[in-house]
């Protein structure tokens, strides 16, 4: 358009305004602290796509990542509660660049009097050793490094929760390989950060081990070196191969782990072994082992010890537990490929029952069932449920949950640590750093299958989010939700890595985009990072293209700031023409930083009721809208967010009345 042609454009839109603008209501609107500009603000993205990370969030054509394989020797001493093992790391370089040195996890070392986990943690906190007095951290001995089994010379240094191993010569780039080999044990704490540990029961110890074998650090093409020590708080970041692992234990033990049991004819009595094998086709709930059996010494071999094999593939962590206490159940799940798999579920006898984990089987298989087939099938081929002192913790093909938890919690336990399958051990995402990338969106999908899980048996009633939102959100003694959960104040983690992120994706899904775009994008997404490393960038983007959305004001308002949100009806006024009643207009103000859309329930004196959507696109310039509502009949009130779906943090101006005004 030429500069006259434009200048005159502009001064009949001022006219035009200035008209329009004489005839609105002159009921005076509420300050507002809404700033257009800075919700939809340009710029979002502070780096264009790449040829590793796509603009459209996949991984790029020249996408790489290592790739880390262990093979692992433990036994468990149960008189001592020390695990001595040796683990064989194979480490492939598949990154562009030469690797003068590698970075391995020890996280037992957070366990260290001496250590920086233990001198932040609080005696009291749910993480750390939770007062408990012990030698813990890792005794490492007969450290090697080899190459086509040539010697490679080296020097290593231990700092907290991290080793470095320095090599001589680099590390190629574009597939060199490695192998690291070295001898380990440490001490069991009785709660370890909540994660792993060890139970007392009255027919015995249940130990669930985790965090205990020494793993490489994530080298990516986003930090390089992902290093960040273990403190209890973030959880892990950690790289994907193949994980064989052997586990000696007391013959009286039944030992459970991640992946596929190799050898049940060598651990299992004839019995045993044939129930095993009978619960891989069955439906129902098979018992390996009773809960009359447990105290019978022939519902084990007649041995001292007994080794039990494991592997999983493509996997980026494994866990195990051992104990005599076990009642053992297992069934069939299905998967939509037609493949199928066993859950599994080992508990006491204390929590064996049928309102606790005696339904621990349908429980695992249900929960395998819904996700599989729901967002993307379920890679491993048994899902173990272990009923511990431990509140909640995730492992690929294992879960450790509350032995005391009950009906609705016991379910809701089982749902939220599998579903944890596919957020981090599918999508494997850097919860170190970004918790909310696996507890949030965990959060979020264990809502839908909590609905569906058995008709609605454990169903619960919408949530209020008009109550969170005067309560939470907003609220500044919750930090941002993109800070690193270490950065949390530890009362806030539920709030900012859990129930936040499950919120807004909820709101995301329901109000903004709909189920259909929502799941189509969000199923794009986990087929995309499945057993890769995404980033909160990759995410966004992702979310963005798959339902074609600018959500940037979304993703600022709710992750990037921790905003408020307040909608308020500021009048309602009748529109007449030749003195006849065509509709009204509503005025509706934004008051705080957050946009949202707009939600209106509006009645009539005959007792119609109507729900007006709409998008939040009317905020990108405006701090204040007016609805117009045709209709010839008198309106007797208007209420903003009737179902109570947006976190309005004041709902005393939401609802206008005929008489009230």
């Amino acid at each position: 358009m030429k500069l006259n042609k434009l200048i005159t454009f502009c001064l009949v839109c001022c006219v035009f305004a200035f008209s329009a603008s004489a005839q609105q209501p002159t009921t005076p609107k509420p300050a507002s602290n809404y700033n257009p500009a800075e919700a939809f603000g340009p710029l979002f993205y502070t780096q264009n796509g790449n040829e590793f990370r796509s603009a459209i969030g996949a991984p790029g054509p020249k996408y790489w990542q290592n790739r880390v394989d262990y093979n692992i020797t433990a036994s468990l001493d149960e008189t001592k509660n020390t695990v001595t093992g040796t683990v064989t790391i194979t480490y492939k370089n598949n990154s562009p660049d030469k690797l003068p040195y590698l970075w391995l996890q020890l996280d037992q070392n957070t366990f260290k009097e001496t250590s920086r986990g233990y001198a932040i943690t609080p005696t009291r906190s749910r993480y750390g050793a939770q007062g408990e007095k012990f030698d813990g951290g890792y005794k490492i001995q007969n450290i090697s490094v080899s190459q086509k089994a040539a010697a490679v010379k080296f020097t290593s240094l231990v700092e907290d929760t991290r080793m470095q191993i320095r090599l001589e010569q680099p590390m190629a780039a574009n597939g060199d390989i490695v192998t690291v080999k070295m001898d380990y044990s440490f001490v069991v704490p009785k709660e370890g950060s909540d994660r792993t540990g060890h139970l007392t029961t009255k027919n015995g110890e249940i130990f669930a081990i985790a965090q205990w074998f020494p793993r490489m650090c994530v080298y990516d093409d986003v930090l390089g070196w992902n290093t960040l020590p273990y403190w209890g708080g973030g959880e892990f970041y950690c790289e994907y191969g193949d994980i064989n692992f052997a586990i000696t234990a007391p013959a009286s033990h039944i030992v459970m782990g991640s992946g596929e049991l190799l050898n049940p004819a060598e651990v299992f009595t004839p019995e045993q072994l044939k129930r095993w094998n009978v619960a891989k086709t069955s439906d129902a709930t098979v018992h390996i082992r009773t809960e009359a059996e447990v105290t019978n010494p022939q519902s084990r071999p007649a041995k001292d010890k007994l080794t039990w094999k494991f592997k999983i593939t493509n996997a980026r962590d494994a866990a195990w537990a051992s104990s005599k206490a076990f009642v053992l159940d297992a069934a069939r799940y299905k998967l939509p490929s037609g493949k199928t798999g066993l859950a599994v579920s080992a508990q006491p006898v204390e929590s064996n029952g049928i309102d606790s984990y005696g339904r621990g089987v349908e429980y695992v298989k249900s929960t395998i069932e819904h996700y599989s087939t729901k967002w993307f099938e379920y890679p491993y081929p048994m899902a173990v449920n272990v009923a511990t002192n431990i509140g909640g913790m995730e492992y690929p093909g294992i879960v450790f949950c509350g032995w005391k938890a009950k009906k609705a919690s016991a379910w809701g336990v089982i749902d939220h640590e599998f579903g944890h399958t596919w957020f981090p051990m599918i999508v494997g995402s850097n919860e170190r750093k970004y918790g909310w990338m696996d507890e949030g969106f965990n959060t979020f999908i264990n809502g839908i299958s909590k609905s569906s899980f058995n008709k609605g048996e454990y169903a619960a009633p919408p949530t209020d989010l008009n109550r969170i939102g005067k309560a939470v959100i907003g609220n500044p003694i919750y930090e941002n939700i993109m800070q690193m959960p270490d950065g949390m104040a530890e009362r806030n983690i539920g709030v900012n890595l859990y129930s936040k992120p499950g919120w807004g994706l909820d709101i995301l899904r329901n109000q903004i985009l709909g189920e259909d775009r929502f799941d189509y994008a969000f199923r794009l997404y986990i087929k995309n990072w499945a057993f890769k490393h995404p980033t909160p960038s990759d995410f966004f983007r992702s979310m963005e293209n798959g339902a074609g959305e600018d959500l940037a004001w979304f993703w600022r308002s709710w992750w990037l700031n921790n905003w408020k949100m307040d909608q308020g009806i500021a009048g309602v006024e009748a529109v007449k023409q030749d003195d006849k009643l065509v509709g009204y207009t509503i005025n509706v103000v934004n008051l705080e930083k957050m946009p949202m859309p707009i939600i209106l329930q509006i009645k009539t004196k005959s007792g119609k009721t109507d729900i007006v959507k709409v998008p939040v696109d009317v905020w990108m310039k405006n701090t204040s809208w007016l609805v117009r509502y045709p209709t010839t009949e008198e309106i007797e009130s208007v209420t903003l967010d009737p179902n109570k779906v947006l976190p309005d943090s004041n709902t005393d101006n939401n609802t206008w009345t005929a008489t009230g005004n």
